[in-house]
Order: C-alpha cells, then sequence, then structure tokens
C-alpha cells in the first residue's frame, strides 16, 4: 500500500521557512539549540535579560543563519508578554516555541530561603507557561495536522532522578516543568500543538562551570557513555522535535544524559 504522508529522507530534518524562538537562548544549551535550528534552515529569534549578551550570541550565530535577539526579562509576566509582542510584531505566526531560560539556586536546608523559590519558580515553571499563553495564537497560526506547531521545555535530569546538591527550588520546577509539558500536550494536540521536554544532563554551560569544574572527570565517569554532552547533542533532540521527524511525537519528557538518571541504580 502506498504511504501518502512519506517525506523524502533531507526533508525529515529541514526547518526552512521555519519561525523559533529559543528563550536564554544567549549561552549554554539554548546556544546549542539555537545554533541547531539555524542550521537546519529555521530563522530564530533568541532571548536574554542582558542586552550585552543578546548582541555578542546574535553577532556569533548569523554565521549559522537568519538570527535576531531581543534583551526579555521572563521572570515577570510583562516580560513575557513583551517578549510575544515583539515576536510577532512582523509576522503572526510561530512554528517553534523553546522554553529554555531557567535560573538555579544551590544552598543547603538550613538556610535555603524563600527568595530561592520565588526566582527559581518563576522563571523555571512559570514564565514558559505565560509565553505558551502569550504565543498560542502565533502557534495555531503555524499548525496543521500533519505539520504542527511545537512547544519544547528544556526540563532537567535534576526531576528524574535526585541529584546530590541542594538544588530544592530547581528541581521541582524542573518536575513541574516536565508534568506541565503533559498537560499542555494533552490539551492543544487537538489544535495541532505538540509539547515536548528534553531532560539535559551535564552539558558545558555557564550554570554548570562550577559543578563540571570540579566534578566533571567522576559525573563523566559514571555516565554509561563515558563522557559529558556536546553541542550537537542537544542540537540534534531539539532539531528533531521542531522537524517533520517529530512531528507525531508530543507528552514526551526525553533525557539528554549519556544515561545517568535513566540507569541510575540510586540517588
Amino acid at each position: 500500500m502506498a504511504d501518502n504522508h512519506f517525506t523524502p529522507h533531507a526533508a525529515l530534518f529541514d526547518l526552512t521557512g521555519k519561525r523559533a524562538l529559543v528563550t536564554g537562548g544567549t549561552r549554554g544549551i539554548g546556544l546549542m539549540i539555537a545554533r541547531g535550528l539555524l542550521q537546519a534552515g529555521a530563522r530564530v529569534v533568541i532571548s536574554s535579560r542582558d542586552a550585552g549578551a543578546c548582541a555578542q550570541a546574535r553577532s556569533h550565530l548569523s554565521g549559522f543563519g537568519d538570527v535576531e535577539a531581543f534583551p526579555a526579562d521572563l521572570s515577570a509576566p510583562d516580560g513575557c508578554h513583551r517578549l510575544a509582542d515583539l515576536v510577532t510584531a512582523d509576522s503572526d505566526r510561530l512554528d517553534v516555541l523553546v522554553n529554555n531560560a531557567g535560573a538555579m539556586w544551590r544552598e543547603p536546608l538550613e538556610t535555603f530561603p524563600a527568595e530561592a523559590w520565588d526566582t527559581v519558580l518563576d522563571l523555571n515553571l512559570k514564565a514558559p507557561f505565560r509565553l505558551v499563553q502569550a504565543l498560542l495564537p502565533a502557534l495555531r497560526a503555524a499548525a496543521t495536522p500533519d505539520d504542527p506547531a511545537r512547544v519544547v521545555n528544556v526540563g532537567s535530569i535534576a526531576a528524574i532522578h535526585v541529584a546530590a546538591a541542594p538544588n530544592y527550588s530547581y528541581a521541582a520546577s524542573k518536575a513541574g516543568l516536565h508534568q506541565l509539558t503533559r498537560v499542555l500536550a494533552r490539551e492543544l494536540g487537538p489544535q495541532h500543538v505538540t509539547v515536548n521536554a528534553v531532560a539535559p544532563g551535564p552539558f558545558p554551560s555557564q550554570m554548570m562551570a562550577t559543578t563540571l569544574a570540579t566534578l566533571g572527570d567522576a559525573i563523566a565517569a559514571k555516565a554509561p557513555l563515558r563522557r559529558l554532552g556536546h553541542d550537537d547533542d542537544m542540537a540534534g533532540v531539539a532539531v528533531f522535535l521542531a522537524c517533520r521527524a517529530g512531528a507525531y511525537l508530543t507528552g514526551a519528557v526525553i533525557p539528554v544524559d549519556g544515561g545517568i538518571a535513566t540507569t541510575a541504580s540510586g540517588t
């Protein structure tokens, strides 16, 4: 029987003509994802609170494709709505939303402050929800049954296994984001919008710099694949979730961690 939905191999991973937003796209995992989407042909908007970081990242990424950068503080509702307005100012369509902007707070239980909860949850959990709300009309406008619009939330393996570091609000926020991913996937699927999450393990980034400087070799040695994550590892899974190859996947949380969390025998 002929397959009426057969797509040539090269087109399975082609994002030409697509438009994507990557929050926190000026460094670390966000920069890796933005680069991958650009190389696959997408036009990409990145955001960060730091205007200087936006300008620097835009200059770096412009060698890979068409990129814009907008400074935005997503920890408050106004910042989310302002970014949504900027992204949709010249187009009412958005094909891919990557919620990557995040914060981490390490401190022992006895001294862990209330501020650590508000700061981390506002950015890691509330901001992705607010951006989906604000950008849903643009995602709907870009969506079709065979080529849905995509939301990709960046979670963490800290929400899958218990890390040694005292990251109470971070781990809780990422676990909440994983569940929010599933809830939104169920609701938005009939509207032709997929919602998935990636759960990164140890990748070189500013957030992980201190940990990897002291424990990087030990972490790599304990991973089944015996290494830390590379830029292409994160770029590749993001492209998969954004392209035709990932069009029938929704509500999934994909660990990208070399097997650290998924094969752990204990905490």
